[in-house]
């Protein structure tokens, strides 16, 4: 049960992240950029500093770093396959007969489909992030209290930024269509 509830804790602070940004105003874009951008810098200090250093002592300089970057070509080529959205105009008769208002309009619905968009992929990278690293807590405290606990406090730390990353693209596309 102990081990159950560390990962649970561990899982829910990604929902403290996400707290933060309901409980606060709507972010514009610039500071979801800056949001997400944290959340990526955190990821990828703690990914180069603390577990490629540890997987480096664990298992040799070669096999650490050959994982390490094994997954970094790994998630490379995941998104190769996902659609980046862009902000190309439309070339449909429809829309070169529309005034410059509906088009200022449609542009504006297309970005703010694209912000959803991105909620919704990161949401989903996110939760898959997450369950190998409910896991990891598990099987961490059955071997030993102190190991589950160090796991968990490490996992809660870094889940909260990845809470506010994910959630402020979704909440700031819910606030905006709520204002068209």
């Amino acid at each position: 049960m102990v081990a159950l509830a560390l990962s649970l804790v561990g899982g829910l602070s990604t929902s403290l992240g996400a707290l933060l940004v309901v409980v606060s105003e709507a972010p514009n874009l610039k500071m979801l950029g800056l949001l997400q951008g944290f959340a990526a810098g955190l990821m990828l200090s703690i990914s180069f500093l603390d577990l490629a250093h540890n997987a480096i002592n664990s298992i040799g300089f070669l096999k650490g770093n050959l994982w390490f970057f094994s997954g970094v070509i790994f998630f490379a080529i995941i998104t190769n396959f996902i659609p980046e959205p862009t902000l190309a105009p439309d070339t449909n008769v429809k829309s070169k007969k529309k005034n410059g208002e509906e088009k200022g309009k449609d542009m504006m619905k297309k970005h703010r489909r694209q912000v959803m968009y991105s909620g919704i992929i990161t949401a989903i990278g996110i939760s898959l992030h997450n369950f190998p690293e409910g896991m990891a807590v598990f099987l961490g405290s059955i071997k030993g209290l102190r190991v589950g606990l160090n796991l968990a406090l490490a996992i809660a730390l870094h889940n909260i930024p990845e809470g506010v990353c994910c959630s402020s693209s979704l909440f700031c596309h819910t606030k905006q269509m709520a204002s068209i």
